[in-house]
């Protein structure tokens, strides 16, 4: 359990330290589940259907503040852009669904396939999911493009899903993405020129305003007064970023002679076009004809009400208690309901079994971090790979938009994960990305709140008590599908308690039993809705 205090403890304090508490009574967990599942009837379905097209849009949050404190090239730094770049290739690579991609400066959109089933087209997991394989492959990959720069705090994003119901609304929606590309970096490519000549920002956003307005004006200033031709500037700067699957033929092996055997295979290719939205790029990519469709026009003005409906985002209840729960992706899943275990993550970094308390330890200083960035959290609790975040209940943090609060708790939590790795696995190397999926509930009263976090933490002992069992007999010697078949029943048992983060005045970490209301008496300010 987490809550908010001054700073959190240094790595070299493992943030379980305080002794695990002990029921006084057993506790009948099945029945308890019972009691509290019905909050998951608060869950909001966000399933984008059939025939919308998906684009995940993501934005990097605070990146002026980033890019300044890493001293990035103005007004573009090629070394960043790339770096960008290699983050969308590792998405295509990662998520098959995934076909196609634009990005610049500090943004990127994702187009899936037309008939894609990722998660079930639910929007949350989708957007949460690549906006943290995304984040995480940005810190990892930070010191392949600057090995003489350390990351300093971490970089995060926030992202949202925009449905196009047709292939001429996803057109627009990448005409209007490249437009903003060519007007931004042309004002940006003017406004440093003028920076570099000694004027202040505010001098040359002034001057830029009064004097040079429009577009050809601003291809005038640059050529006239910096002699510099646009059109001759590289076209990552002018143009963007695609990045999409392509078929190229690739030596697989040689014959006895020496002689070359090809054969096609997809690869995850960079290019650069002047109109990505244009009936010849699109229709030139076949894989892009064949997973999402063809461009009957090319277009040549957007309609103001696609614009309007591209910006628009769906806004939590007001006067609710927002929970955001994220979940690790891959991590370790072996649960009593589920042979299948999705377990690359834990493996292939050796985690013990059925508990690490150092990966532990790491999830919990993730997320003391979170609730030192974001002040409108107030308490969380976790369990293995996941955490959830309660928000205080007038909470305007993005304007309570869902997807800006999932996204940017999703992605800073991605982004600690990462960068603390080395605090908690100084002998490990991190061989896979972490990322997480989330999503947020509203609960209308503080009663409904704590009976989710009840439900969360008996699915704590259910799972942590089941698995115990389940990796003891694995250890020894039954396979683990007589291990599973040993452990189906019901029981009841005694439980420990597992980590929690509250909000006090200052972020500590605790092990309580939070089921009882006994705790929530002895910490009347965590969900005080007058604070």
């Amino acid at each position: 359990m987490l809550s908010r205090g001054s700073r959190s403890p240094s790595p070299e304090l493992p943030l379980i330290s305080p002794p695990l508490l002990r029921c006084s009574s057993a506790i009948h967990l099945q029945s308890c589940v019972c009691k509290y599942e019905y909050v998951k009837s608060f869950e909001i379905e966000d399933q984008v259907m059939l025939p919308n097209l998906i684009l995940v849009l993501i934005d990097g949050r605070d990146f002026r503040r980033f890019s300044d404190i890493h001293d990035f090239e103005k007004p573009n730094d090629e070394k960043a852009l790339n770096l960008m770049n290699s983050c969308a290739i590792a998405v295509l690579e990662e998520f098959p669904d995934v076909v196609f991609s634009y990005g610049f400066n500090d943004e990127y959109s994702f187009v899936f396939k037309k008939e894609t089933k990722f998660y079930q087209r639910r929007a949350s997991k989708i957007l949460s999911l690549v906006v943290s394989f995304f984040t995480s492959t940005y810190v990892t990959k930070w010191k392949e493009y600057f090995p003489h720069t350390e990351l300093r705090f971490p970089p995060s994003f926030q992202s949202r899903v925009i449905v196009c119901a047709s292939m001429e609304v996803l057109q627009a929606c990448l005409a209007w993405r490249q437009n903003d590309c060519h007007v931004k970096n042309l004002y940006n490519t003017c406004l440093w020129m003028l920076i570099k000549n000694g004027d202040t920002e505010r001098e040359a956003r002034k001057f830029l305003e009064d004097q040079f307005p429009h577009k050809q004006h601003k291809h005038e200033l640059l050529f006239q007064r910096f002699g510099i031709n646009y059109k001759k500037l590289p076209n990552m700067f002018r143009q963007g970023s695609c990045v999409l699957k392509t078929e190229m033929e690739d030596i697989v092996k040689y014959n006895d002679d020496g002689t070359p055997i090809k054969r096609l295979r997809r690869k995850v290719i960079v290019v650069h076009s002047e109109s990505i939205a244009s009936r010849s790029f699109w229709n030139g990519h076949s894989y892009l004809l064949k997973d999402v469709g063809s461009f009957e026009d090319d277009i040549n003005k957007i309609k103001p009400e696609y614009i309007k409906a591209f910006q628009f985002e769906h806004k939590l209840m007001p006067s609710t208690w927002i929970v955001v729960r994220i979940d690790g992706c891959h991590f370790h899943r072996t649960q009593q309901f589920s042979f299948m275990t999705f377990a690359r993550f834990s493996e292939g970094h050796e985690f013990e079994k059925p508990n690490d308390g150092q990966a532990l330890n790491l999830m919990n200083s993730c997320a003391v971090a979170v609730l030192e960035e974001f002040q409108d959290i107030v308490f969380s609790y976790g369990v293995s790979d996941e955490y959830s975040f309660v928000l205080k209940k007038d909470s305007q943090f993005y304007q309570r938009h869902a997807s800006g609060i999932v996204s940017v708790i999703v992605s800073f939590f991605s982004s600690m994960y990462v960068m603390k790795w080395k605090d908690f696995f100084p002998q490990k190397e991190l061989k896979y990305h972490p990322y997480f999926d989330g999503r947020a509930v509203c609960y209308p009263s503080t009663v409904i709140l704590q009976d989710y976090l009840a439900w969360r933490q008996v699915d704590c002992h259910i799972n942590n008590q089941y698995n115990t069992c389940f990796w003891m007999l694995v250890k020894s010697g039954k396979s683990k599908r007589e291990a599973q078949d040993s452990l189906k029943g019901d029981e009841a048992v005694t439980y420990n308690n597992g980590p929690c983060v509250k909000l006090q005045k200052k972020v500590v970490v605790e092990h309580c039993n939070i089921i009882e209301q006994s705790f929530w008496n002895a910490h009347p300010c965590i969900l005080d809705e007058k604070q």
